[in-house]
């Protein structure tokens, strides 16, 4: 398959498909064309690619097949904390933990449909493991820069694919912009955040929400943010299914920063149409790490997203945060990771702020599972300590 590529700002059009960004400086995405696609017609195959005829790569081998296809949950336990009617898009269920199966899952076959025989990110988190093991499912070599402060427990996790790992010194930041000329000069694909085949991907959550939820549709759905990637293709997503008719009215879409680093909802929150990068001096540290982002690459296309569908950008704090996780938990089953939590959080200060009513239909979207995330718990768990002859007795005066 293949597709022209078209910048959301200035509308200008690209045939190659491996650019990422426009002569405008915004990121591209592929042009879907035109269709008359409905949801009987898709196939009888599992997961997003029951989507394929609005994907740019047919159906590939290795793990990208079981991407997507995650639940869909009404979570009654949660109204009350959430102030709404709170549906759960649990994607911690894909196959490294996060959301970012879903653009691997398209980004990876891409980029080798276009010649790569190198894969590379740059992440010291979901997309590096997602990224690491979608490449070695398809028997190639994969390369991941880091920052040279990572933690062994991150280090581990990426690991494990046997991807090599390049820890980078200087401003991490900054290597995105780095990243993109690689290519020009080695034999290499970097698949950054935005990169146009992993908001593709992305998109293919919001199709299984309405495809489930229907004829019924959400009135807002909440998501973490950081580079802005999730909400581009989310977006896309929307924009998709209107174009096609599936759509008549758009949701409202929040996104949920970190306080630590919300140079989104500071621009929101003041007008702009592009967000301000914050300086070292201007960031904090969170326990939501994979979104502390102080200059999201695609921050301006996330603002719009927000603006067109009548939502808005919230900050939360790390004890927000931790209230919604062990909410999710405890209330909900889910085990979140941190980031992960702050669409419980967001959504709880949007209904006490009143823009979220009691009634109205809400899908949160925890990007990733609690699973792999070590040390961001209670650590002070208080347990019980008895004898096998005297449980018995201890559990009684437990449950008396």
């Amino acid at each position: 398959m293949s597709s022209s590529m078209i910048c959301f700002r200035c509308g200008e059009h690209y045939d190659d498909e491996t650019r990422v960004r426009c002569v405008c400086g915004e990121p591209l995405w592929f042009d879907t064309p035109s269709t008359d696609f409905t949801w009987s017609d898709s196939p009888e195959m599992g997961g997003m690619w029951r989507y394929e005829a609005l994907l740019p790569v047919e159906k590939p081998n290795g793990i990208a097949r079981a991407a997507g296809g995650t639940p869909l949950l009404r979570s009654e336990a949660l109204d009350d904390a959430a102030g709404c009617r709170v549906y759960v898009k649990d994607e911690g269920e894909n196959q490294t933990g996060a959301y970012k199966d879903r653009g691997s899952a398209v980004a990876v076959p891409h980029a080798i449909e276009k010649g790569a025989d190198v894969i590379g990110t740059i992440s010291y988190g979901n997309m590096a493991i997602s990224t690491a093991a979608h490449a070695a499912s398809l028997g190639r070599e994969c390369v991941v820069l880091v920052p040279d402060e990572i933690s062994s427990v991150r280090l581990e996790l990426i690991a494990q694919y046997e991807p090599t790992i390049v820890q980078v010194s200087g401003d991490y930041g900054a290597l995105y912009s780095d990243a993109l000329s690689l290519p020009e000069s080695l034999p290499i694909s970097i698949l950054v955040s935005d990169a146009p085949a992993r908001i593709s991907g992305y998109k293919t959550a919001v199709f299984e929400i309405y495809e489930s939820l229907a004829p019924e549709t959400p009135d807002a759905i909440v998501l973490p943010v950081s580079s802005g990637g999730f909400a581009s293709g989310i977006w896309r997503g929307l924009r998709n299914l209107e174009s096609i008719g599936l759509l008549s009215e758009l949701p409202r879409l929040y996104l949920v920063q970190t306080a630590a680093a919300d140079p989104l909802t500071q621009a929101f929150e003041t007008g702009a149409t592009e967000p301000t990068a914050l300086s070292p001096d201007e960031t904090g540290e969170t326990i939501a790490h994979s979104i502390g982002n102080p200059d999201p690459p695609s921050g301006t296309r996330a603002l719009a997203a927000v603006r067109e569908t009548n939502g808005a950008v919230v900050s939360v704090s790390d004890e927000e945060i931790q209230t919604a996780q062990r909410r999710f938990a405890v209330a909900g089953g889910f085990s979140v990771e941190p980031a992960a939590a702050t669409p419980l959080a967001g959504v709880t200060r949007l209904s006490e702020r009143g823009e979220i009513t009691s009634d109205e239909s809400v899908v949160l979207v925890p990007t990733g599972t609690g699973f792999k995330e070590l040390g961001t718990g209670n650590a002070s768990v208080q347990t019980e300590i008895t004898s096998r002859a005297d449980l018995p007795e201890l559990l009684d005066s437990i449950l008396e």
